[in-house]
């Protein structure tokens, strides 16, 4: 889609009124950017000044890409197929918001997405600006650095510097998640949305590990999956616990006891978990912080409708185009409606916690 195009759609929004002109400013600056440093892999590779292991996995995104068209059916466009060194660790920050008391998030409009559970900025200082305003009217704010995102189709996304340092997996995971995005999208459907995402990428880098025929990387891979299960589950217990001592009749006072105490509780089981796990430092960065609503809010964004999306997938058998087609199918419906077939899917709430789904750590 020609570039131009962004600046019809930052108009359209602002003149809808959904969100202020500066937000969607910093966005339009932002995206160019990116676009004005972008160059093709192949350029980059030719390169002399420009070091071999950024070279190296560059090649590997370009066979990565091939094999997410060719077994995985994913768009074969020009998305990945360039690369932007941005100069900082990562692409956007992202700020999740949500009352004292409560697991509800906040959510911001927009014109192309709908209204998400999370807000984007370009610049980490714009981000904490925004996640203090908030932070000043009593909400619980998180700001969480987001290594890649995707512009759903609508522009070629770059192979940004930002996601170079992952483990070739994990880096793998990434594509395929951002790819997956182009596929099926339900507007103003965030958990859906990264839900989605999230099994493409599961599936995606499962397949694609068995066709390197690495057998000490799939062990290795699969480990480290088992442990981060684990991990999630202690997080999704805790939120669920919270979930009841807010939603009972105990006084405010209470209720603010009983969640810095969970709270605590939840970090000690992690150091206490993990301290059995040499060389694990997986999701350290994450339980460092000040753990609050706002932060376990970022949790179930990845990871509540895996377990749907992974019975959608069984009953297709492994057909990923019929998958595809089924998922696109539920993004057409009414959101209540959606997640009441989820539901029905996954064999319990599609609000429930989900036991086999990750969370990104790497978005810290």
């Amino acid at each position: 889609m020609k570039r131009n195009t962004l600046w019809w759609i930052v108009i359209a929004s602002v003149m809808s009124g959904c969100t202020s002109a500066g937000y969607y400013a910093q966005s339009v600056k932002g995206q160019m950017e990116i676009w004005s440093h972008s160059r093709p892999i192949s350029s980059v590779l030719d390169d002399p000044d420009v070091a071999d292991a950024v070279k190296h996995k560059l090649r590997l995104a370009l066979d990565i890409r091939r094999f997410a068209v060719d077994h995985l059916h994913l768009p074969d466009n020009d998305s990945y197929t360039e690369f932007v060194d941005l100069g900082r660790p990562y692409s956007v920050w992202s700020v999740f918001a949500a009352p004292e008391l409560s697991l509800t998030p906040q959510e911001w409009c927009f014109l192309v997405v709908g209204c998400v559970t999370y807000r984007g900025y370009f610049d980490k200082q714009d981000a904490l600006d925004f996640a203090q305003q908030n932070a000043a009217k009593g909400l619980d704010v998180y700001v969480g650095g987001v290594p890649a995102y995707s512009t759903l189709g609508w522009f070629d996304d770059p192979i940004p510097n930002t996601i170079l340092q992952y483990r070739d997996e994990e880096f793998a995971g990434l594509i395929f998640h951002e790819l997956a995005h182009q596929v099926a999208f339900a507007k103003g459907d965030t958990i859906f949305n990264e839900s989605f995402a999230t099994t493409v990428e599961h599936i995606g880098v499962a397949r694609w590990l068995t066709s390197t025929g690495n057998r000490s990387q799939i062990d290795e891979y699969n480990l480290r999956n088992q442990r981060n299960q684990i991990v999630i589950d202690l997080v999704l217990d805790y939120r669920a616990r919270l979930v009841e001592v807010y939603a009972s009749e105990a006084p405010d006072g209470v209720k603010r006891d009983q969640k810095q105490h969970l709270i605590e509780e939840l970090k000690g089981e992690y150091f206490r978990i993990t301290l059995n796990w040499p060389g694990y430092s997986g999701y350290r960065y994450w339980f460092d912080q000040s753990i609050n609503n706002a932060q376990l809010i970022s949790v179930a964004t990845y990871s509540d409708l895996v377990p749907a999306f992974e019975k959608l997938l069984a009953q297709h058998r492994g057909d990923l185009p019929r998958f595809y087609a089924a998922a696109r199918a539920l993004a057409e419906m009414e959101k209540t409606r959606r997640r009441e077939v989820l539901g029905s899917l996954a064999g319990s709430s599609s609000e429930s916690p989900s036991s086999i789904a990750l969370f990104r750590a790497r978005s810290q």
